[in-house]
């Protein structure tokens, strides 16, 4: 498990990019973490993995304090959004150059998601595009066999059907080898279908996180029409995190934690009632209008 308490860091003695976030991770899971450009989410993983040094705080990994931590550099490995290969190097040159540090590196594996994604092993990696690039990174990282994976903008220069084999090959690592992947990205649609748990980062600390499944469980949208006159006071008994009416028909938002919100709207014998899913960005909205927060000015 990463456990984080109270981490702060600034560059300048004055502006802090993180301050007093605290954090837990569980292990095997694959945890996102969301938030505009300059939120912090960089900073956040440089510091986890000993690149950077926090000015106040502690970062915990099984129990154990993460900075310069050789005993646990054996079980991370770090994929930053801006990468960096040695102007000659090919990608075998790459899994050689990690299968040096790391005592599990699967050369096979290498060889084989190489030849799935139709690159070549042995062409310079400073010839590739964009996206080939990157792919080189997530296999040679992958490869590893790290208990723990960060990956800065995971998905960055992926088209959708890499980007779709990648997600397959981070599901099937966090299920067959018991890993934990911590993912960063500004986009929330790019990890709504594949994270366990997200955490949206806001002014250097976390704003808010949670379960997925149980974000997207228990929040609904319902539109409703009653046959008389009707307000918000109507439905007092539910939880409701937003409330507009436009002539006869109101959108409600509710959160009803396992309550029996369709039972009590049936009650009032509507005349329209309709409960509609969400996703994952109409529920973080929501969230952080209850939180007194406007959405398009934290993400």
């Amino acid at each position: 498990m990463i456990e984080i308490k109270n981490l702060s860091k600034s560059f300048n003695g004055k502006d802090y990019v993180l301050e007093n976030l605290n954090c837990k991770i569980k292990d095997n899971a694959i945890y996102g973490l969301v938030g505009a450009n300059g939120a912090g989410k960089s900073t956040l993983l440089r510091l986890i993995n000993s690149i950077y040094t926090s000015d106040e705080g502690s970062i915990l990994i099984d129990n154990e304090l993460a900075y310069d931590n050789e005993v646990l550099k054996q079980k991370m490995v770090f994929v930053p959004d801006d990468l960096y290969f040695y102007p000659s190097y090919t990608l075998m040159d790459m899994a050689e150059f990690y299968k040096a540090m790391y005592h599990n590196f699967d050369m096979n594996y290498v060889i084989n998601t190489a030849n799935t994604l139709k690159l070549n092993p042995n062409a310079k990696i400073s010839s590739f595009s964009k996206g080939m690039k990157r792919q080189c990174a997530l296999i040679c990282a992958l490869a590893t066999n790290a208990k723990y994976i960060f990956l800065d903008e995971t998905f960055d220069g992926l088209d959708p059907v890499v980007r779709k084999y990648f997600k397959k090959l981070l599901a099937d690592a966090m299920s067959k080898r018991d890993t934990t992947i911590i993912m960063t990205s500004h986009n929330l649609r790019e990890l709504e279908d594949i994270c366990d748990n997200l955490g949206l980062l806001y002014k250097g600390s976390i704003l808010f996180e949670s379960d997925i499944d149980t974000l997207k469980t228990n929040m609904f949208k319902v539109q409703i029409s009653l046959k008389e006159d009707f307000d918000k006071k109507t439905f007092k008994k539910l939880k409701i995190l937003s409330y507009k009416k436009i002539g006869s028909v109101a959108t409600l938002i509710i959160d009803e934690e396992g309550k029996g919100s369709r039972s009590f709207l049936e009650s009032l014998n509507p005349i329209i009632l309709d409960y509609l899913p969400l996703t994952l960005e109409e529920v973080f909205i929501y969230q952080m209008e209850a939180l007194g927060y406007e959405f398009e000015s934290v993400i």
